[in-house]
């Protein structure tokens, strides 16, 4: 067979797994297909290996910029040519990368999303000889999902552009109704769904009720060995937390959305060297970064879904072995669940006043700015018109999903610098360091007109030029750029607004059922299936996240609720036994006097067991019990 030939030859295993192969057979026969995979099911082999067997190249769109590259340096070491494109490139790169995919240079062209609803990329995509095209995460496609994104739903307009292309869509984490919903949004031919079980055995799911959630984490963290995750939805806290472990002598980073990206950097590869034991992070961490041996994944705060925990979670034991998925929660955490409904759908008046304010903080009359896009200052916004942050930005994530604007709460901006002095000026600066003068000179080198004007730049380049690291680069730069050599300005992350529609009166803004009430009632049903994970202690965890997603399995045997239930039974004493005991008891006791515990309890039964014994008797009145002593008074 063809695939698993290939799947030998290029990856080195001898046959597929779960249901790689149905997945396979299907894009093979240019069927649109849907897979359900669990983290770690092998979801790159679905799309990898019938990319190599068939003619062009095959496209794959996903938000992960650390997974885009971490796949594209795993092909080229196997030999296969890939590239990615994803915001921080220069347009210099992006044009060559294009350039090259329409010649046939590559067989896996890595795209983020956002650069889809681009001309340049439309334009080219036209010419590409594409065989798949593959979409990653596919329920940020779903508006009925816990984490839509806008831009997949520019995946339709390349399909119209490849007609006859077959989509491969993946996820891991999807319930009945945004299953239905990415088939639709992608425009598949049939109904065509290859689901694999959700059950990871080897994660064994803990829920902890705690006031005190900072000590129960210490405690966790000294008694089981081993790399961790920390989340919790605050970015202070990050910092906080990792502070607070690094004073208790655990090695802790930590890690949110706005950090530069070389911070972000840095950290991560701390963490996944082992440099670094544990990192506290929101959820901007994880998606993509691929560390096998995490023991321990512990939620300080509540994720606001079943899916969003699940996800997350999951990134624990990635290797098969034994790791642990923790909660802690308190007794205000359910009422916090609940306020977010009200925070994340403020009223419609509220939306059309934050659209009205947009219109004067960018000075736009009606009828204007189609099109056109702005940097955000939150903060700054926020003084001058008085809102909150927080309902804010559930505002304009509503405005653009009824399509009037498009909001990006976080957007990588390249680095760009010039020189401040002149070419022949630079020949006469002798109080660099050898780096900075590797880097410098450089920089020189490079084409781009730094002379001339604020160019696009790299950190990593220059610093694969010079041979040194990308953190050595970053500080030779910032520091010239002190001395007045150049002007450095490194990339930074800037939440922006487009008007993907011309500016219109506020009165005319419309927030349908289907954006408004259908998703607030979605989201507090969400709610309610989180707070119902934490607060039930009568099914097995593993089996209420299972069930969520429609994949049924039996109890797992490992969570707190099957651990607590097993003890349980184990302190039951059998019917039989009771009976036995309870005759041989009152055979004993027929004097009517009171007689010492130690005296009555049996050899080989364990006091759990024996205690159990006259609870039961004594329940049932037969025996009456005084400090350590007991007589029979039953008739």
């Amino acid at each position: 067979m063809i695939f698993k030939e290939i799947l030998q030859k290029y990856w080195g295993y001898d046959d597929f797994r779960g249901i790689q192969r149905e997945i396979i057979e299907s894009i093979a026969s240019r069927r649109d297909t849907l897979g359900l995979m669990p983290t770690g099911g092998g979801k790159s082999i679905t799309f990898q290996v019938p990319t190599m067997a068939m003619t062009g190249m095959c496209i794959v769109i996903t938000p992960l910029i650390a997974l885009m590259k971490d796949q594209v340096q795993n092909l080229k070491y196997r030999g296969i040519p890939a590239a990615a494109i994803y915001s921080g490139m220069t347009q210099e790169k992006v044009q060559l990368t294009l350039d090259n995919a329409v010649f046939g240079a590559y067989k896996f062209l890595y795209v983020s999303p956002e650069r889809l609803g681009t001309s340049l990329f439309q334009n080219k995509v036209r010419r590409m000889k594409v065989s798949l095209i593959t979409v990653d995460e596919a329920h940020c496609i779903s508006q009925w999902g816990y984490d839509f994104r806008p831009d997949y739903l520019r995946i339709a307009k390349i399909r119209e552009i490849l007609p006859g292309v077959p989509v491969l869509a993946l996820t891991a984490t999807a319930t009945t109704a945004v299953v239905k919903d990415i088939q639709y949004q992608l425009g598949f031919a049939e109904p065509n769904v290859y689901k694999m079980s959700f059950a990871r055995t080897n994660l064994h799911y803990i829920v902890r009720h705690t006031d005190e959630k900072a000590e129960e984490m210490l405690y966790i963290l000294r008694c089981v060995p081993g790399s961790a995750i920390v989340y919790t939805r605050s970015r202070r806290k990050t910092s906080e937390i990792a502070q607070l472990l690094e004073s208790e002598g655990i090695s802790a980073s930590y890690y949110h959305a706005g950090l530069t990206p070389l911070d972000k950097d840095v950290r991560q590869k701390a963490w996944i060297s082992d440099q670094v034991r544990v990192m506290v992070a929101t959820n901007a961490f994880g998606m993509g970064i691929d560390k096998p041996d995490v023991r321990m994944v512990i939620h300080i705060d509540v994720p606001d879904s079943i899916e969003a925990y699940f996800q997350e979670a999951g990134r624990g034991g990635r290797d098969g072995k034994v790791a642990y998925a923790v909660l802690l929660y308190d007794k205000s955490d359910a009422m916090k669940l609940r306020s977010r409904v009200s925070r994340t759908f403020p009223d419609r008046e509220y939306i059309r006043k934050v659209y009205t304010d947009l219109s004067s903080y960018y000075q736009i009359g009606e009828g204007e700015a189609e099109g056109n896009t702005f940097d955000f200052d939150i903060n700054k916004f926020c003084r001058t018109f008085h809102h909150s942050p927080m309902f804010l930005v559930s505002a304009l994530q509503l405005l653009t999903r009824a399509g009037y604007i498009n909001f990006r709460l976080e957007d990588d901006h390249v680095s760009r610098m010039i020189f401040l002095l002149q070419r022949h000026e630079l020949y006469d600066v002798d109080y660099l360091s050898e780096e900075e003068e590797r880097v410098m000179y450089a920089l020189m080198r490079r084409e781009g007109g730094f002379f001339a004007d604020y160019v696009q730049l790299e950190e990593d380049r220059v610093a694969e030029d010079c041979g040194i690291s990308p953190q050595t680069v970053y500080r030779i730069l910032l520091k010239l750029s002190r001395q007045r050599i150049i002007n450095y300005i490194p990339r930074k992350n800037c939440p922006q607004i487009t008007y993907v529609t011309r500016r219109v009166d506020s009165a005319y803004i419309t927030i349908g059922k289907e954006i408004y009430d259908d998703r607030r009632k979605e989201y507090a049903e969400r709610i309610e299936a989180m707070i119902g994970y934490f607060n039930r202690d009568c099914e097995c965890r593993s089996r209420y996240l299972l069930h969520y997603f429609d994949d049924d399995a039996p109890d797992c045997g490992y969570c707190d609720v099957c651990i607590q239930r097993k003890e349980d039974e184990e302190q039951r004493i059998k019917p039989e036994v009771f009976e036995e005991e309870k005759k041989r008891l009152k055979e004993m006791l027929q004097d009517g006097e009171y007689h010492l515990l130690e005296e009555l309890m049996p050899k080989g039964m364990n006091l759990e067991l024996f205690e159990n014994v006259l609870e039961r008797l004594h329940e049932e009145e037969c025996i009456e019990m005084k400090d350590n002593t007991i007589k029979w008074v039953e008739d």
